[in-house]
């Protein structure tokens, strides 16, 4: 791979430590405006300082996130259905690579549905995303997504892995299950787990601190972090856990001493807007 892709990856995936805390605000794409993110900015703000890049739309990034703010983005290319379509599971391809050129972007995501009825094109549109994303040098993270009838085990999430790495996915992101080690091990590219659905705080520090002892390099979460009753102390905390090591325990215990309705920015990453 070429420097640009090299440098790319470095801006994604934190070289002193070999892993990355990515923050998912891209859920407006199908959902809407999801509760925490009706007004991106105001969000994503307070957090930027402590994400290592994020994940979001070009809508978005065009009209809601200042160009000043210094965070490495992963632009979502995938898409087309909506929660109350009756084909959630057929997104295609919404994003061409010259714009996310055009965006300055460090990745682009594309989500796969392996065992949906739309199976193929989503397989044979994420092989086009790599080849036009490779001609640029841009880092590809499939998003292994699950239809509300399929099962989330170690079975189906190692051949949707296997299969978005054989396919030149450069990063995986996917599900946390029990034997997550079997999916690690069965897929050639690194991955990261979604932090999903709002769950309690220290349950999904718990799942973050499993899922890298499994051999996971990190996370993309999003309604774990902007939905907390303290989202600027939940993500120095899941920040805590991936880069620092910190146990569960000792994230809550970081949760609990700065959670609080305002905090100050990290001095090193000042972002104003």
């Amino acid at each position: 791979m070429d420097w640009g892709f090299r440098n790319r990856m470095a801006q994604i995936v934190r070289p002193s430590t070999g892993r990355s805390l990515m923050l998912a605000v891209d859920h407006g794409y199908f959902m809407g405006p999801t509760h925490g993110l009706e007004k991106p900015w105001d969000t994503v703000k307070a957090l930027v300082p402590y994400a290592d890049c994020l994940a979001l739309t070009r809508g978005v990034l065009r009209h809601a996130i200042p160009p000043e703010a210094d965070i490495p983005i992963i632009l979502r290319v995938s898409g087309g259905t909506s929660i109350l379509s009756k084909e959630l599971l057929r997104e295609g391809i919404i994003t061409s690579m010259q714009d996310a050129l055009r965006l300055n972007v460090a990745g682009v995501a594309f989500s796969i549905l392996v065992g949906s009825p739309h199976e193929r094109d989503t397989l044979l549109n994420l092989a086009k995303v790599v080849d036009e994303a490779e001609e640029y040098g841009i880092p590809v993270l499939a998003i292994t997504a699950v239809g509300k009838d399929m099962v989330r085990d170690a079975r189906y999430l190692s051949l949707a892995c296997r299969i978005a790495g054989e396919l030149g996915a450069h990063l995986v992101k996917t599900y946390y299950c029990d034997g997550f080690e079997q999916v690690v091990e069965g897929c050639p590219v690194p991955i990261v787990i979604a932090g999903g659905k709002k769950i309690p705080e220290f349950d999904a520090l718990q799942m973050a601190h499993q899922a890298l002892r499994a051999g996971a390099i990190g996370v993309d979460m999003g309604r774990n972090i902007f939905q907390s009753e303290s989202p600027q102390a939940m993500i120095r905390a899941v920040r805590a856990v991936i880069h620092d090591r910190a146990s569960p325990e000792d994230g809550m215990e970081i949760y609990n001493r700065f959670k609080g309705p305002s905090l100050p920015l990290l001095k090193e990453t000042q972002v104003t807007a």
